[in-house]
């Protein structure tokens, strides 16, 4: 294994050497950037949410030497156009963005990296164009699964009744029997004095249960003001609508990726995409390389994820050819 495959800081930090707003229909254009080896490796990184969109932090996790590292916005989420918008927006529209943005940049096949949201997303996007994936990394993953948005919406007070005290407790009482639609129905609210608020509120309850400790680098809180709007009213939009796919769709096609290189991470302690979903996926892929982090939850910038992806992206390169 590399040498490198040992660090447990991120690559240094990059900039891109080409940017771009690419239309994807509907009226949405999604901002897209390359950084690294242009001659490199691809590799696309899906974020999380859905809507919290990219940050330079996640360039660096991958060697830029040897990666094409290609990152972009979700449609409504960061510098994507328009800004927090629903319409056309579902789990469809963003697996052909994908595509779009593949064949928009020339790249034949490609590293398909992403978490929580992100993982479910690439499993998503893996199945419908296996042919396209030179190989995964997943981490804190989600299957998009009922039990999942229910876990998020009430099971986490098992495990920090106050925050899920205070983040319910936004809602007037007589709204608390149902949080998702009390919280929906302000978020999409035209009113930046209604939905703000609800918007801070709600990442706020996500932050607070994401890490163990915190002693994590940038790129992990969700900014205050207008900037939180895209990932709690796009989040509530996608939960919603069941995440606008089956319960059972990923793992009952799971056999589509089973034979495409593979690494899943995960946080033992992650209390918002609890280990149980992993276990799940790893089950059903026992090809793929199933990394459990002892001492760490769901953010990607806690020591042991982040040195855990890191060595991901290196293991990967034994099995991944230049497109």
């Amino acid at each position: 294994m590399d040498a490198q495959a040992g660090r447990q800081n991120l690559f240094p930090k990059i900039e891109p050497y080409a940017d771009g707003m690419l239309p994807v229909g509907g009226g949405h254009e999604i901002y897209w950037e390359q950084s690294g080896n242009p001659d490199g490796v691809p590799v696309v990184f899906l974020h999380g949410g859905p809507g919290a969109g990219a940050n330079s932090a996640h360039r660096r996790f991958f060697d830029p030497d040897f990666y094409r590292i290609v990152i972009f916005d979700q449609r409504g989420a960061g510098r994507s156009r328009p800004y927090a918008e629903l319409a056309g927006n579902t789990t469809q529209h963003l697996v052909e963005d994908i595509e779009t943005l593949r064949r928009h940049l020339g790249i034949s096949r490609w590293q398909v990296f992403g978490g929580s949201w992100g993982a479910m997303l690439a499993l998503a996007y893996g199945i419908k164009y296996p042919d396209r994936c030179t190989g995964f990394v997943l981490r804190g993953v989600f299957l998009g699964t009922s039990g999942e948005l229910d876990w998020f919406l009430n099971g986490i007070r098992n495990v920090f009744p106050e925050v899920w005290r205070t983040f319910t407790g936004f809602l007037p009482a007589a709204e608390r029997m149902d949080v998702l639609g009390g919280f929906y129905s302000r978020l999409t609210h035209s009113d930046p004095k209604v939905h703000l608020p609800a918007a801070e509120v709600w990442n706020r309850y996500e932050t607070s249960c994401s890490t163990l400790l915190n002693d994590v680098e940038e790129g992990t809180a969700v900014s205050g003001g207008s900037r939180s709007l895209a990932i709690a009213r796009i989040e509530a939009h996608y939960f919603k609508h069941d995440m606008f796919i089956d319960d059972d769709y990923l793992l009952d096609n799971i056999d589509r990726i089973r034979a495409i290189p593979a690494v899943i991470v995960q946080g033992r302690y992650d209390m918002v995409c609890p280990i149980v979903t992993a276990d799940r996926l790893a089950a059903a892929w026992p090809e793929a390389e199933y990394v459990i982090v002892a001492d760490a939850g769901h953010s990607a910038m806690e020591p042991g994820i982040r040195k855990a992806l890191v060595r991901a992206t290196e293991r990967l390169k034994g099995v991944v050819t230049a497109a």
